[in-house]
Parts: C-alpha cells; sequence; structure tokens
C-alpha cells in the first residue's frame, strides 16, 4: 500500500514537472516569437511588470511590514542579478536557437553547485566535482568554440546562466530571512525597477500585440513557477529532475517546426551530459539527506 502510495504522488510529480516544461518552453517561444522586435530590456520590464501585478497582493503587505537593512541588500543585489540575467536571455532569445537557449540555460544548477561551494562554504564531495566536470563537457559540446563562429548571442545566455545561478544563491540566502512567497514578489519588484531606466532609454511604442504577447509570457512564467513548485512537493527531486531534459526535445520540435531552425545533434547531446550531471548531483544529495535523516532501529515505528 505505502509503495503503491509513493508510485502514485511520483506520477503526480512527473504530472506536475511535465506541465512546467511545457509552460517553459511556451515562454520560449513566444519571446522567440517576438524575434526582437522590442528592446531586450524592454520587453523584460514589461514581462515583469505584468508579474508584478500578480504578485501585488503579497508585495503590498511585506512592503509595509518592512525588512532589516541587511535583508533589503539582499533584495538589492538578487535584484541587479536577475536584471542582467533577464536582459541577457532576452538578448539570446532573439539571436540563437530555442534548443540552444534551453541547453545552455542547464548551467544554471551547475553554476549554484559550485558557486554554493566557494561562497557558502558547502563541500565538493569527488563524485560531484566529476558531475560538476561532466555539464561543463556538455557545455563546451552545445557551444562548440574553436570549431564554429560564436554567435553574441551564445556568450549572452551564458552570461544569463551565470547571473541567473548567483541570483538563486542570494536566493538560498534569504530564504531563511523571509518566506519563500515574499521572496519571489521583492524579486520581482526590484527587477521591474532596475528595468525601467533601460526599458526608458531604449523605449520604443510596443503594439498591442506585443504588449498581449509579454503579458502571456507573464502568465506562462508564472504558470511554470507555480507546477515546479507543485511537482517538488509531490514528489523527489531525483524523480522530477531527469523529465527537465524533455524540455530541450521540445524546444528543439518547436524550433524546427515552428521557426524552420536546424536541428542540431551536438546540442541535443551536450544537453543530454548536462541534465544527466544534473540528475546524478541532485541523487546523490538526495541519498546523503536520506542517510542522515533515517531513524536508528530502535525508534518508534508511526
Amino acid at each position: 500500500m505505502q509503495f503503491e502510495s509513493q508510485t502514485r504522488r511520483d506520477l503526480v510529480g512527473i504530472g506536475w514537472m511535465l506541465a512546467t516544461g511545457f509552460c517553459f518552453v511556451a515562454v520560449n517561444t513566444v519571446v522567440r516569437a517576438l524575434d526582437g522586435a522590442v528592446p531586450a530590456g524592454q520587453a523584460a520590464f514589461i514581462r515583469f511588470l505584468f508579474g508584478l501585478a500578480f504578485l501585488l497582493p503579497i508585495t503590498w503587505p511585506a512592503l509595509r511590514h518592512g525588512f532589516p537593512l541587511p535583508v533589503w541588500r539582499l533584495f538589492a543585489l538578487r535584484g541587479a542579478l536577475h536584471v542582467v540575467a533577464v536582459v541577457a536571455w532576452f538578448y539570446a532569445m532573439s539571436r540563437i536557437t530555442i534548443a540552444e537557449v534551453t541547453a545552455i540555460g542547464f548551467l544554471n544548477p551547475i553554476i549554484v553547485t559550485i558557486g554554493a561551494a566557494l561562497f557558502m562554504g558547502e563541500r565538493l564531495a569527488a563524485r560531484r566535482i566529476a558531475a560538476v566536470c561532466v555539464a561543463l563537457v556538455g557545455a563546451f559540446i552545445v557551444l562548440r568554440p574553436g570549431l564554429r563562429p560564436l554567435d553574441p548571442g551564445h556568450l549572452s545566455q551564458v552570461l544569463a546562466a551565470v547571473a541567473f545561478g548567483a541570483s538563486y544563491l542570494v536566493a538560498k540566502r534569504l530564504s531563511g530571512q523571509a518566506p519563500a512567497t515574499v521572496v519571489v514578489a521583492m524579486m520581482s519588484l526590484m527587477v521591474s525597477v532596475g528595468l525601467a531606466p533601460l526599458a526608458w532609454a531604449q523605449w520604443v511604442t510596443p503594439t498591442t500585440g506585443q504588449v498581449a504577447a509579454l503579458a502571456l509570457v507573464a502568465v506562462f512564467a508564472t504558470a511554470g513557477h507555480y507546477t515546479m513548485t507543485r511537482a517538488f512537493a509531490a514528489a523527489p527531486l531525483t524523480v522530477t529532475q531527469p523529465v527537465t531534459f524533455l524540455q530541450l526535445v521540445w524546444a528543439s520540435l518547436v524550433g524546427v517546426l515552428v521557426f524552420h531552425e536546424p536541428l542540431d545533434g551536438w546540442v541535443m547531446t551536450g544537453g543530454a551530459l548536462m541534465i544527466g550531471a544534473i540528475s546524478y548531483i541532485t541523487w546523490r544529495e538526495a541519498r546523503l539527506r536520506a542517510r542522515t535523516q533515517t531513524p536508528p532501529v530502535n525508534a518508534a515505528k508511526l
């Protein structure tokens, strides 16, 4: 009975993660369809403005309550990192294929792993170091520097991955000082404020369709973060993490079928190596946590 219950939860978690992949691929598809018609900074600003409107019921009470100065500094730092990340991501989406953007984006958790070891004192065991190296090899296969000319979009997406990873590290530090919903809401506020000058400097009056498209991006992005949270709550990361590789498959299919982009086997191979390494790191961390939480033999069984 317990096995059947766990299996059912695992299937629910996989379902939520499939929905997450659909939402994030939809985000990529809509932004790719804009094809750079709206400048990156302005497009990101409009997207986060819509996201902030969704989160206003959380943001306003948090602002009225206030935060200590160190927490404000962390909010500002995360906002600045996210500004860099989203502008770089929007620019990359206008320059390179959806599959390449998705594959390079798999660097995010690797950056988090490395950053946690460098700045937060987390230990990197030999197996985790090996998995990180495999993921980096996957990234080199996707980019293939020296074997082909790199577009500025490739370098922009690498910058986005690094900045997103650093932003998640700051979020991890904030998680012990503010509720998760408040951390997300304040991030949207800080990013909107940070993007405003960039949007103003390069403002191009968008069409109604472009504004609607960016509103749709905000809807899919918000829904994606919600479904991801539900997936993590329903099943272990070791079950849900490998499903994220389907995002690369779907992104490649959208690129080929909708935007007539070439199907690059090197991108698929490199992306598979990266997500495989990420899944291994996730599995190892879950095993270590389970080992430290295993009750003694004589513990009461409930």
